[in-house]
């Protein structure tokens, strides 16, 4: 069994601002509006999700070794 990490520190590319933030477990996040500059984050091109693209540690589905917001199969 995997240990899943929960909190990761998202960093936004256009202002620097960071903060860390509970990782979702039940849903994918596309949008993230940076709290500071109000700049709204979204995936990286192959990215499933905004936390998988700009933070410390990828999705709970992605650190487990599945696709993000796949199914349970």
């Amino acid at each position: 069994m995997v240990d899943i990490v929960l909190e990761s520190t998202i960093k936004c590319p256009n202002c620097g601002h960071q903060k860390t933030e509970t990782l979702p477990t039940d849903s994918c996040q596309y949008f993230y509006e940076c709290e500071s500059c109000r700049s709204l984050l979204k995936p990286k091109h192959g990215d499933c999700c905004v936390f998988c693209s700009s933070v410390t540690v990828p999705c709970p589905p992605i650190q487990q070794g599945a696709m993000c917001c796949a199914p349970d199969q």
